[in-house]
């Protein structure tokens, strides 16, 4: 099909590239782009040349600034228990290929979730991270109560979430959040070469890898995506909800 959200390249080494394409709203997540990107894995799902994945953001700014909060505000119970972010992230996560984030700019709220999702997330050193839901009503309900968790640890992983603070590139690397941090010229080469040193080996060994790897971090526990939709649909209909994202996007319109 074609993308109008999406920019889709297949190199020659054996994975593809996407990029989220929205950069006038720092490629924020709408439902065109979750269902764009839904169809595009499994495109490359399908596709036999592709055994691996990077996932990178368009433009200098971001790789995913959060979810677009103009469409965030009107979503109501009905739409958190449709899970729409959670499905999707959980079908990167399943995607049956490495799959890489090259990360640079903003990695917020659902742009952190996504990144999440990844096997391996490289940052560029202006990259900054961080699930400031809390700030606008709401709690991380695609994914980071738990995938923050088992990647970071329960306490950081609370601090960052209760606080909604953001954090450099430099302490995302601390706490175990990226896998390392490059100049922001050389994100893509440095991604490109690790999905290069991935795609030489044997292809069937790192799939199955993967699904061991997945396995023995019990990446796929629906009780808590339940946990965290609930929560969500119960927080998408409070007037604190609706009261800190008019606030939001009457700011940003004014800035």
């Amino acid at each position: 099909m074609a993308y109008q959200h999406l920019q889709i390249a297949r190199n020659a080494g054996g994975w593809a590239e996407v990029a989220l394409h929205r950069p006038e709203v720092l490629n924020a997540l709408n439902l065109a782009i979750v269902n764009e990107l839904s169809v595009a894995l499994d495109e490359l799902t399908a596709d036999t040349n592709v055994k691996g994945l990077i996932l990178l953001g368009s433009g200098d700014k971001a790789f995913v600034a959060g979810a677009d909060i103009g469409e965030l505000r009107d979503r109501d119970v009905e739409a958190a228990l449709l899970g729409i972010n959670a499905k999707l992230f959980q079908k990167v996560e399943d995607f049956p290929w490495p799959v890489i984030a090259a990360i640079r700019g903003f990695a917020l709220g659902g742009g952190c979730e996504l990144a999440l999702a990844c096997d391996l997330r490289i940052a560029a050193e202006d990259a900054q991270f961080g699930q400031p839901e809390v700030k606008l009503g709401i709690i991380p309900g695609a994914g980071a109560p738990h995938r923050l968790t088992r990647t970071v640890g329960t306490g950081k992983a609370r601090e960052l979430i209760f606080t909604g603070a953001l954090i450099n590139a430099a302490e995302a690397l601390r706490i175990g959040l990226v896998n390392r941090v490059v100049p922001v010229e050389k994100l893509m080469e440095d991604a490109r070469a690790t999905m290069q040193q991935i795609c030489k080996n044997g292809a069937m060994a790192v799939r199955l890898a993967k699904v061991a790897l997945n396995a023995a971090s019990n990446s796929v526990d629906r009780r808590h995506q339940m946990i965290e939709v609930l929560s969500q649909g119960i927080l998408f209909e409070s007037d604190d909800k609706l009261e800190r994202m008019t606030k939001f996007l009457e700011r940003r319109k004014g800035s």
